[in-house]
């Protein structure tokens, strides 16, 4: 919520100031330094699954011959992460004085979450044991082109924007614990490395201090595609299905410092 005031309060503050100079020339170059957040509208980390679990004697010794049921509910990016923060440069070259073309790099981190993911019945108990599960840090780096339109003749200038480009995650791993069982599988491969598509649209107001800074404060939304899954470890118990997705959509607030040369 804090996040969100602030960007709100930049863009509040920006739309008050005034004077008439173009911000963007053809032929002209900018490079700028951004830094923001991201907070997640859609996209889980797994789906839900119920798969029957013979014996938990390989999970722990004690508990040989005993059979379970694996009942997982879905998880959202929302629900494990929460918002997620990132860091990017962007260098954008003049087409008009009203357009520009630009090409960036952003880093976007999402620490690690723990979060129940369901539940273990166990028929010998008449008992249901919950499951929870502890998901690494989410590190994607983004290589994005795109094209920004500005309206208006003054130093307060509003645009929209438009990205496309490829996305490169880390691999995830994850720790999954029935504490009442004594169960523990430490990090287990969850999402390989993956490449995904990329795209968004940016809605954003600009305000030109002087003929070298521009200050940009910017939302919009924007899309990953789907992770690739790894499956070594959780196939063996049912749950191979679960992480089939990895997609996501989500809001930005980003703040941004234009530096013209």
């Amino acid at each position: 919520m804090s996040k969100t005031f602030a960007a709100t309060a930049a863009l509040a503050v920006l739309a008050l100031a005034g004077a008439a100079n173009a911000q963007t020339a053809p032929g002209t170059w900018t490079l700028s330094l951004e830094a923001g957040s991201e907070m997640a509208t859609d996209g889980d980390v797994h789906e839900g699954a119920i798969a029957p679990v013979a014996d938990l004697g390989p999970l722990n010794p004690a508990l040989a011959g005993v059979a379970a049921e694996l009942r997982i509910e879905p998880r959202s990016y929302d629900d494990i992460y929460g918002d997620a923060f990132n860091v990017g440069f962007e260098a954008a070259y003049g087409v008009s004085e009203n357009a520009e073309a630009f090409g960036s790099v952003r880093y976007v981190k999402s620490d690690e979450g723990t979060v129940q993911v369901g539940g273990a019945f166990v028929p010998a108990l008449a008992t249901t044991l919950p499951v929870f599960g502890t998901f690494g840090d989410v590190e994607t780096w983004a290589v994005e082109a795109g094209y920004r339109q500005y309206f208006g003749a003054g130093a307060i200038r509003p645009y929209v924007a438009g990205r496309l480009g490829v996305a490169f995650t880390d691999s995830v791993a994850a720790t999954f614990a029935i504490p009442d069982a004594n169960i523990l599988i430490s990090d287990a491969p969850f999402y390989d490395g993956s490449t995904s598509l990329s795209a968004g649209i940016d809605l954003g107001v600009s305000w030109r201090v002087n003929d070298t800074l521009s200050l940009q404060a910017e939302t919009g939304y924007r899309y990953v595609g789907e992770l690739e899954d790894d499956d070594s470890a959780i196939g063996g118990l049912g749950l191979a299905s679960i992480n089939n997705v990895g997609d996501r959509t989500y809001v930005p607030v980003t703040l941004r410092a234009k530096f013209a040369f």
